[in-house]
């Protein structure tokens, strides 16, 4: 009943502002201008000319020519951008017709750009006091990747939790699971996000930019929110009057994969829309010292798109997709010889052949994990201010196949719904103040339909509000805001088939967070940044009320309905200096919690051990409680573009954590499951134009070291040492156009991990697989030498107005 009304309220509110300027049209303004290149003058193909808040935008012809009409009058941020360029980004006031002409210089690195994760919003890059990193869809494609978060790597201070190539989950700052929040488009993703095998459902043909931040973003998005926001934007519109499409592919030699993508999207006069499909297969991947991987296929299918309308007063956008995954689950089990077996009905193992290892189809255990969305996207005109608003509901159905004696039993079958709601009143800009109040929250019920339970049935209301606002003074922008979050939790008994193993409880958590921190431009080449932010996340449903053995573990866990929810103060600093030859960037952080959750070991009566008997095997007993800890950590980047090797760029990135409890645990310190030090040092030459048929051509060099990883939590047997490695990859690419420079096809070729080195990354979770009695080898290493090829190719096509 609570989010019907909610609902009503903001229907309430768009049908009233509809009618009340449906009468009085609004006059809209164009704008138009040639854009350049600073050293030669010579026009950009290509070009975009985006604007965010108001979902439009074009490309410019072979002359370098734009022109954008239908535009409200007001002032808007423009973003003007072409890879291999540094972005221009400014604000403009459109009044009937302007006309301006822009000259783009050659850059590798961007250090500016439109973000709209955590603000009020579309505000430059530079004028947000907290770290963002913006990855937009050509850099997808350069990069090589077995799904959309791995390529997120790229990025200083980030780092993947895996399990086998198919699943994989962020890590910002050394935080992951329920601490980092993705938000698609508007709705924030909800699966079964608390799970080590459990990845982001969605589709990477989708994805036209990436924006992440990193640190505490509770102010606008709520809880789950403290580490950061990868915040996913696929609803992007093609230039009005035209049909864009593209069809690419990707052949990985490792494992066989082979990924098919389409997407098309049309724009006339208005109404826009896109259909976007993809399919990906893969075989089980190999390495040095394991050979085939068994069971580290997969199989991916997936197919959504949008439709909507942009006028005078403003858009609305309605978003369908539906993701669907067969993965397999890797035990690592091999016989004394060091083979990998499968388990056949009737508890008969045998060895893995060169068929098992080649086919896509997964092996039993397996999952199958399908989530479906459908969201509404809508931005209306009131007067100067804006109203936007969101409703999303989603259906994550996971399902976990484990008995060979019945293949069609679900071990596991968790069915989530979710309706998430959000809503933001944007005022106009006024003296330099940008100022939104908005509420946002959801309503989910998770169901299990499966022979087990991990977690018990539940339902949950989330409701929060905020006030957010930004001011910019000269060269310095200030920004900060408050807000209020109550949630609900009804759990259900937790069952062990008719018995009750867990109590039913009912739990209500209200918090309060907020941020403020400054941007300063002191020069053209000089910014620096600071913030401070307090965080919160409610403890999740296995922190509460989990009873049972932890997949993948030697552990019997059990939840606690006494847990509080968990508050941070981060401190954020960064320092960015760029010039036409070096770009140095250095951001560093402290982040302090209160109550953070762990899991501890719990004592028999007797004492020693508290021990559990699961099927004739002793699993040792733990109990999630909070203590005090802190993350500290830094990232820096410097860029060589020394002269006169104009082309030549020299990158490095470098990042590093540590985390740490307040009181030491059987005397260890550490936090378990912090990513390990890292260094990348990339050579890349890049070419504008290498012949008449050879545009934005380049080619890479990269030399990827991981640091080994000594200080770790190895009470209760949590987590081991990892020895560092060097990673040696490789990559080259370009843009192949005919005489009227239209881009026929672009490619790229990769090689990753060019030496063949067996090696394990700590986030790994298949470092605790089974020991290969053959070598005496813990656990399953990841993939091998690696080579990759890309193809894309797109269309257009021009419709009468």
């Amino acid at each position: 009943m609570r989010i019907l009304s909610i609902l009503s309220f903001s229907l309430f509110i768009i049908v009233t502002s509809t009618k009340a300027y449906s009468k009085k049209l609004l006059v809209n303004g164009t704008f138009s201008g040639k854009i350049t290149d600073a050293k030669t003058g010579a026009p950009i193909e290509g070009a975009s000319v985006y604007i965010a808040d108001i979902r439009s935008g074009t490309s410019t012809n072979a002359a370098g020519e734009f022109f954008i009409n239908n535009i409200p009058q007001g002032i808007h941020l423009i973003e003007i951008s072409h890879i291999g360029y540094s972005s221009i980004i400014e604000s403009i006031e459109i009044k009937n017709d302007v006309k301006k002409d822009f000259a783009l210089s050659e850059s590798i690195i961007e250090n500016n750009s439109v973000v709209v994760t955590g603000v009020t919003g579309a505000t430059q890059l530079k004028k947000v006091p907290f770290a963002v990193s913006v990855m937009r869809k050509e850099e997808f494609f350069r990069n090589t990747s077995t799904n959309i978060i791995e390529s997120l790597t790229k990025i200083g201070g980030v780092s993947t939790l895996a399990t086998g190539p198919a699943i994989s989950k962020p890590v910002i700052r050394g935080l992951s699971y329920n601490r980092v929040l993705t938000i698609n488009d508007g709705v924030r993703q909800e699966g079964q996000q608390w799970g080590d095998e459990h990845g982001i459902e969605i589709d990477e043909a989708s994805v036209n930019k990436i924006e992440l931040l990193k640190g505490p973003a509770s102010v606008i998005y709520g809880s789950d929110a403290m580490a950061g926001v990868v915040n996913i934007i696929t609803n992007v519109p093609v230039p009005v009057n035209t049909i864009k499409a593209n069809l690419s592919a990707n052949y990985q030699t490792n494992n066989n994969l082979s990924t098919l993508n389409l997407n098309i999207g049309g724009n006339k006069n208005g109404f826009n829309w896109n259909l976007y499909t993809s399919n990906k297969t893969a075989g089980d991947y190999r390495n040095k010292y394991d050979g085939r991987v068994f069971n580290s296929k997969f199989t991916e299918n997936n197919i959504g798109g949008y439709a909507g309308f942009n006028g005078n007063w403003g858009f609305s956008h309605l978003l369908v997709s539906n993701f669907n995954l067969k993965a397999g689950l890797i035990e690592g089990e091999r016989d004394s010889d060091g083979y990998f077996i499968k388990t056949l009905a009737g508890g008969i193992t045998e060895r893995a052949t060169s068929k098992d290892f080649k086919t896509s189809t997964p092996f039993i255990p397996y999952q199958h994990i399908r989530h479906f969305k459908i969201a509404t996207d809508n931005n209306i005109k009131l007067g100067k201010n804006q109203l936007t608003f969101n409703i999303g509901y989603q259906q994550n159905q996971r399902e976990e196949f484990g008995n060979p004696d019945d293949k069609n039993e679900r071990s596991l079958f968790f069915e989530l719904k979710t309706i998430t709601y959000t809503a933001q009143y944007r005022l106009a800009e006024m003296k330099g103040w940008k100022t939104s109040l908005g509420i946002n929250g959801m309503q989910q019920t998770n169901n299990n339909k499966g022979v087990e339970q991990l977690i018990p049935d539940y339902n949950l209301f989330d409701f929060g509000i905020y006030a957010f606002t930004q001011k910019t003074i000269r060269k310095i922008t200030l920004s900060g805001g408050l807000r209020f979050d109550n949630r609900n939790v009804d759990a259900d008994n937790l069952l062990d088939g008719a018995a009750i193993k867990g109590n039913a409880f009912k739990k209500s958590y209200s918090n309060i967070s907020g941020s403020v921190g400054l941007a300063a431009q002191v020069s053209n080449a000089l910014n620096l940044k600071f913030n401070i932010a307090r965080g919160f996340r409610a403890p999740s449903i296995p922190e509460l009320a989990s009873n049972g053995a932890h997949e993948g573990t030697i552990r019997y866990e059990y939840g606690s309905t006494n847990l509080k929810s968990e508050t941070s103060l981060q401190f954020d600093g960064g320092i960015e200096y760029t010039t036409e030859h070096i770009s140095l960037g250095l951001s560093a952080f402290y982040n302090s919690f209160d109550n953070f959750i762990f899991y501890r070991k719990l004592e028999a009566a007797a004492g020693g051990d508290s021990l559990v008997n699961v099927n004739g095997e002793l699993l040792t007993a733990f109990k999630f409680d909070q203590t005090k800890a802190s993350l500290t950590g830094l990232e820096a980047t410097m860029d060589l573009h020394p002269h006169p090797l104009d082309w030549l760029h020299i990158l490095n990135t470098f990042s590093v954590v540590s985390g740490q409890l307040r009181t030491p645990i059987e005397g260890n310190k550490y936090l378990p499951f912090i990513p390990a030090t890292k260094l990348v040092t990339e050579f890349k030459g890049s070419f504008n134009k290498v012949s008449n048929n050879i545009r934005n051509a380049f080619v890479k060099f990269e030399v990827d070291n991981t640091f080994s990883k000594k200080n770790v939590f190895t009470v209760y047997n949590t987590e081991t040492q990892t020895p560092g490695y060097t990673l040696l990859n490789a990559a080259f690419g370009a843009d192949v156009v005919n005489k009227k420079n239209q881009t026929l096809f672009s490619f790229s070729f990769s090689a990753l991990n060019m030496g063949d080195v067996a090696y394990q990354n700590h986030l790994s979770r298949l470092k605790y697989a089974e020991e290969n009695l053959a070598t005496g080898r813990q656990g399953v290493f990841n993939m091998g030498r690696n080579f990759s090829i890309k193809l894309n190719v797109p269309l257009s096509l021009n419709l009468r107005k």
